[in-house]
């Protein structure tokens, strides 16, 4: 019986985790994972993790997709993009999600 106490905790945790990683734009089902595992540090852990629509963007030069700033490869056409030099360059992150 004390097995079936854990699986309910770890489902609500893990259903906790997902919406909340969910909402600041990462994988629902990755972070369901994490905190239905480790059901305290893992509901910490999706709380505490960076946003990904809080990055800043910038265009590809060679198909115009948005990436964001860090990737090193377009996902779209492949073109290696390097670190831009000039901020005019920068997409800044939508005032609504900061």
């Amino acid at each position: 019986m004390a097995g079936a106490g854990y699986l309910v905790i770890a489902l609500f945790f893990g259903l906790a985790g997902g919406v909340v990683a969910r909402l600041r734009g990462n994988s629902f089902l990755i972070w369901f994972l994490i905190a239905a595992i480790v059901p305290v540090i893992g509901l910490i852990a999706a709380i505490q993790q960076r946003s990904d629509m809080d990055e800043e963007r910038r265009a590809c030069p060679g198909c115009g997709r948005i990436v964001a700033v860090h990737d090193a490869l377009c996902t779209r056409c492949g073109t290696e993009l390097e670190f831009p030099q000039d901020a005019g360059e920068i997409i800044p992150a939508p005032l609504a999600t900061r």
